[in-house]
């Protein structure tokens, strides 16, 4: 039955949501969401993901909040940029060395980084871990690399390492 259904919750949330999407019940769709449900945790078998272990998981917490106030903070210095078009700004590319290995803690920061207003991740460099990403209002390079290593970086390191 495992090799059959290796991930019955997912299956189970691919069925519901083909369902939900479809807006319908119909036998049809419940035979195509069933195919969908079956064979999408398939292909997730035969990916190469290392174990996730969670270190410190109360830093998670540290790390929302930090992300809460770095949004706002974000939003309203990006609103400031676009209601005063007068205002001098210069997009530019950082490139920032991490220190971070783990791909969950790459997979965070990226996620952290997007969600920020005025910033973008656009690569990481697996071989030695320089991170670029565009600031829609680029002050100081240095500046936004200290930003992230030691305002996301430190954090994830803990939770993820």
């Amino acid at each position: 039955m495992r090799r059959l259904l290796p991930y019955p919750p997912i299956s189970l949330l691919l069925l519901v949501m083909w369902l939900i999407l479809n807006q319908s019940v119909s036998p049809g769709q419940v035979l195509i969401g069933g195919i969908c449900a079956l064979l999408g945790p398939l292909v997730l078998t035969r990916l190469d993901v290392p174990q996730l272990t969670i270190r410190k998981p109360w830093a998670i917490l540290r790390l929302l909040g930090r992300m809460a106030v770095d949004i706002v903070r974000s939003n309203k210095n990006v609103a400031r940029l676009i209601l005063k078009p007068k205002l001098e700004r210069r997009a530019g590319f950082v490139a920032i060395p991490l220190a971070i290995r783990s791909p969950y803690g790459h997979a965070a920061l990226a996620c952290i980084l997007t969600a920020t207003p005025g910033t973008a991740w656009v690569s990481l460099d697996p071989a030695d871990g320089t991170l670029i990403i565009h600031v829609l209002d680029l002050y100081d390079e240095d500046d936004w690399g200290a930003i992230v290593k030691t305002r996301y970086e430190e954090l994830l390191m803990e939770i993820f390492e």
